[in-house]
């Protein structure tokens, strides 16, 4: 039934409804009959008889279907980490020292090698700008260094090698040009964190005063880069595993001193925290898994309104196994949430309470410039740009 008939039918059905109540009445009864009509006439034109409207039809319509968009990397490594800059520059890194750029929204990316360093697991990357990025390896021993670009990649400068063969780095974050801070994997019960005033020209250990006492077996997972984050104010998150207890480490003084929060994500041996995200200095999520229970489902999310001092468990991703990175999608009308595992990508759109499935291929690491751009980067050289709008 189309827009005009209903009109019709409505109009008619109203004016018969009136006729028999009415019957005949006097002229000024009936001059108010009509009004009455006429005014009927216009609701039902609006309304198109009883038809759905498209205005009334978005205000309950379902989000819009999100887009994944495999690109062309340009290398088959493993890639572990991404570091959005914005919508258009995104930097990307991973296994045989391979990292990746592009300045077009992933349109075209580069891809190449550190000169000498072919042989790292560059497992995290923080990029500045299009020129300016920060790429660190990850492994025991000298295997753990930090390099830095100012020419978009045509030259690396070597700023970090770690010279204690019992300290593993697992991740870093900057939360200026200048000030940075990376975490290893405990030593001999001390908790190991260094921290640059100067943009990585030297890196320098926290005092043993500033840090909590590290459990026994306790680290971190060099798994998306993503175990350590900042934000404005001095302030950093460290989500540890593998100790009795998976705990998160924070500061407020850009990393001179550091507390401890208790978490209800299981702890144990290759078991805990993964991945730290905050949407603002208070709201925050923490995710993770056991890495030898690949196809389990288990309580490996949970989150935080009081800036991480203390965890409360979220809903289940419908992903199984760990969860390796997590992120908040920034300009998102709720509180919306991407995360990546070797079992595939979930989204949320209500703060870790309940999730959707986005993809089932495996991916370490995924950000987000806006909720049109993000990238999620995997196994052989996989990158795939998302679009949740």
């Amino acid at each position: 039934m189309g827009r005009r008939d209903a009109m019709m039918i409505c109009n008619f059905w109203m004016w018969y409804t009136l006729r028999r109540r009415i019957g005949h009445a006097a002229p000024p009864v009936l001059a108010a009959v009509g009004a009455l009509a006429l005014f009927s006439a216009v609701a039902c034109a609006r309304t198109g008889g009883g038809e759905r409207q498209p205005g009334r039809d978005a205000q309950t319509a379902a989000p819009p279907t999100p887009a994944l968009i495999a690109q062309a990397s340009g290398t088959t490594s493993l890639l572990q980490a991404v570091s959005v800059v914005n919508a258009s520059v995104v930097w990307v890194s991973g296994h045989k020292g391979t990292y990746a750029r592009t300045t077009d929204g992933g349109a075209i990316w580069q891809a190449a090698v550190v000169p000498g360093a072919d042989t790292l697991q560059f497992r995290d990357v923080h990029a500045v700008s299009a020129t300016t990025a920060y790429l660190m390896s990850a492994g025991s021993g000298d295997l753990s260094r930090i390099y830095r670009t100012d020419d978009a990649g045509r030259t690396w400068a070597l700023q970090f090698t770690n010279r204690d063969p019992k300290a593993f780095y697992d991740c870093m974050d900057f939360w200026d040009a200048r000030r940075g801070v990376a975490y290893s994997d405990a030593v001999d019960g001390r908790t190991v964190i260094i921290t640059t005033a100067d943009g990585g020209a030297h890196w320098e250990p926290v005092p043993a005063a500033g840090l909590p006492a590290a459990l026994a077996g306790e680290g971190g997972f060099a798994a998306s880069g993503t175990c350590l984050v900042t934000r404005e104010g001095g302030r950093a998150w460290i989500g540890t595993g593998s100790g009795p207890a998976a705990r998160v480490l924070l500061t407020t003084d850009y990393g001179r001193t550091w507390a401890v929060a208790a978490t209800p994500i299981p702890g144990g041996e290759a078991s805990g925290i993964m991945s730290v995200a905050f949407r603002d200095a208070t709201h925050g999520v923490i995710v993770g898994g056991q890495l030898t229970k690949p196809t389990d489902h288990s309580d490996n999310v949970a989150v935080s309104a009081d800036g991480g001092r203390s965890w409360t468990l979220a809903g289940r991703p419908r992903l199984a196994g760990p969860v390796f990175g997590g992120v908040y999608v920034p300009g998102a009308a709720s509180p919306t949430i991407v995360a990546a595992g070797p079992k595939g990508l979930d989204l949320s759109r209500d703060d870790a309470a309940t999730w959707t499935a986005l993809d089932t291929l495996a991916y370490w690491s995924v950000g987000f410039a806006n909720p049109g751009a993000g990238w999620a980067v995997g196994p052989g050289g996989r990158i795939t740009k998302i679009k949740l709008f």
